[in-house]
């Protein structure tokens, strides 16, 4: 196997201390996201919110600001804008409103007597995509849009996309505490476990801090990085479990972890690093749709790497100085 690290002696354990504050924190951020996501205090994306998207483009050039402009003629100017360009596209954009009371429409229905009133209703899915493009051709009647693709999502669709994201969260969840328990100690699973939900929470806090959307792309983004974080866990764990005949006959706890961990080290910085890069790649060459995912699996790599280092192995040489026993 490739070595970049050779023999390193680095007391990743004795600086514990400053990782928990510094995951603390990290957590924090994410709870009070996560409260704050709750709330819709957030960037939510057309899935949770329902709304329109468009992508199309115009046979000649406009800028987004004149787009912006047209769309707020009709009192859709808080749009969400992105200009794409590469390849054989040419003035194409995306656009992205949500189906909000800022957007309302009236709509007419009739009483048992026959009378006519008249409501503001948000405008969602259909209504709201064929408003954008009425308002588009009113502003550009000599400047063909081409209407590549639409994407109509209605409000309670998006509430149920929430509803299935949260529990498929904590089935995921309740299953890596299930599989590092079989497989090692329950003490490991329960460490595995508080890792896991400070990588997602990490990553949910910086995402909002970024100010970016919260889309059904991110939480596919957050399971995989839950499932990466697990395997870099996992294999730190297993080299603990292999060095444990050590700790029993001649060596502490503390020091069977932070040997393994160094064991395993240039493993681990190879096995992100050559990750990173495929991400990077799409990152920066996947266009404006894959980008947010792109960021997520970017940051959550990162974070994932930390914590198979700073938080799960710390935790349980803490657990194991607290209430020592004999672990498998």
């Amino acid at each position: 196997m490739i070595r970049i690290l050779h023999e390193t002696k680095i007391n990743f354990i004795g600086n514990r201390k400053y990782a928990f504050v510094f995951s603390g924190i990290l957590v924090a951020l994410g709870i009070i996201s996560f409260a704050l996501i709750l709330m819709g205090k957030a960037n939510l994306g057309l899935d949770f919110t329902g709304g329109a998207e468009i992508i199309g483009s115009f046979q000649q050039p406009v800028t987004a600001q004149q787009l912006r402009s047209a769309l707020d003629e009709v009192g859709l100017g808080k749009a969400t804008i992105q200009s794409v360009s590469g390849g054989s596209l040419q003035n194409a954009f995306i656009i992205r409103v949500q189906g909000s009371i800022q957007n309302a429409i009236p709509e007419t229905s009739f009483t048992e007597t026959g009378k006519p009133t008249v409501n503001m209703v948000a405008a969602e899915g259909d209504k709201l995509a064929d408003r954008i493009r009425s308002a588009i051709g009113e502003r550009f009647p000599t400047n063909p849009f081409k209407l590549d693709s639409t994407n109509n999502i209605s409000g309670l669709v998006g509430k149920q996309l929430a509803k299935d994201a949260t529990w498929a969260v904590i089935f995921a969840f309740l299953g890596i505490l299930v599989y590092i328990w079989v497989r090692f100690d329950f003490r490991f699973g329960v460490a595995a476990t508080i890792a896991t939900f400070h990588d997602v929470l990490a990553m949910l806090g910086i995402y909002f801090i970024l100010h970016r959307e919260i889309s059904l792309l991110l939480i596919t983004a957050l399971l995989t990085i839950a499932g990466y974080s697990l395997t870099d866990t996992v294999v730190v764990f297993d080299r603990i479990r292999e060095n444990l005949k050590q700790f029993r006959k001649r060596s502490d706890f503390m020091t069977t972890v932070n040997l393994s961990i160094n064991e395993v080290l240039s493993r681990t910085i190879i096995t992100s690093l050559t990750t990173q890069l495929a991400v990077l790649s799409i990152l920066v060459f996947g266009g404006e749709v894959l980008f947010d995912f792109a960021l997520a699996l970017t940051i959550g790599i990162v974070i994932g790497t930390y914590s198979s280092v700073f938080v799960a192995s710390p935790i349980i040489v803490e657990w194991e100085n607290r209430s020592p026993r004999r672990v498998k």
